[in-house]
């Protein structure tokens, strides 16, 4: 049963998505004393693992990876200060369906060929249970394509529509980076140089940019929660080197360790124009329980 307090759900495809995208926001809406809900739909089964030590983990080789990144998210997520934290369907109801194209996609319990409606009911039992007023997740385009997140994508939005006779979701919003903060990220790194990384990523490498527009809130969190980000993304070190200020996925591409986190509106009543640091900002006052 809700506490009374604001709730937010964030739903995200595999572990480490929720770090890199939500970590700051997590980290914020922890501080001011939000309840966090973090539901990840698959355990990453398909990644590729960063260092040699690890990389009999891979589905090619032991296909180990799953059970040990569950346990990198659950690092993850006590270094965001969030608690509750769950599989959609259960731990493998749904596995990773690797990139479009893959013979991965086919397999029968790949994400990306879950029944919509089937996917969407456990969300559901989720929203109805936590009562979040403001939904996190991607855009239609899943940020750069990866089917397990357009089908987050569309199991959230589903799930949201579904729950409104139970309990209706207020806003959800979609995370993206506006193409002038990445083009200014990238010209510092490109000036200071990748570090220990190969090259330094461009615009297209990256998920989600949107002309800066169509931003509707900025989340800039607190140094703590800026260093709670930090550390979760470190968690995850099977897919993410962290260098300071800059990080690099599998491909060894630096970019920027993102201290401000940003949404487009996905559904639901806008944030007030300028709106920074509350994804409830704007909402009417939550009525006692």
């Amino acid at each position: 049963m809700s506490s009374g307090r604001p709730g937010v759900l964030l739903v995200h495809a595999h572990p480490d998505d929720e770090s890199i995208t939500n970590g700051v926001t997590m980290a914020a809406c922890v501080e001011a004393g939000a309840r966090v809900t973090l539901v990840t739909c698959t355990l990453g089964e398909e990644g590729e693992v960063i260092g040699a030590a690890l990389r009999h983990l891979a589905a090619d080789r032991d296909d180990a990876l799953g059970p040990y990144r569950a346990r990198e998210l659950a690092s993850a997520a006590a270094a965001l200060g969030v608690t509750d934290h769950r599989l959609l369907g259960g731990e493998g109801r749904y596995r990773d369906s690797g990139m479009s194209g893959l013979p991965s996609n086919d397999r029968p319990n790949a994400f990306c060929r879950a029944d919509l409606d089937e996917a969407a009911g456990a969300l559901v039992e989720i929203i109805v249970e936590t009562r979040p007023r403001v939904v996190l997740t991607y855009d239609p385009e899943g940020g750069y394509g990866h089917p397990d997140h357009i089908q987050a994508h569309r199991v959230a939005m589903r799930a949201v529509e579904l729950a409104a006779p139970r309990h209706r979701v207020e806003r959800v919003l979609w995370h993206c980076l506006p193409h002038g903060e990445v083009e200014r990220g990238l010209d510092r790194l490109r000036r200071e140089g990748p570090g220990r990384f190969p090259a330094v990523a461009t615009a297209a490498d990256l998920p989600g940019v949107v002309p800066d527009a169509e931003a509707v809130l900025a989340v800039r969190g607190s140094e703590a929660g800026y260093a709670a980000k930090r550390a979760a993304m470190a968690a995850h070190a099977t897919q993410i080197e962290v260098e300071g200020e800059t990080f690099a996925l599998s491909n060894g591409l630096a970019q920027p360790l993102w201290r401000t986190e940003y949404f487009t509106l996905g559904h639901g009543q806008p944030p007030p124009p300028g709106a920074v640091d509350d994804v409830f900002a704007g909402l009417p006052a939550e009525e006692a329980p």
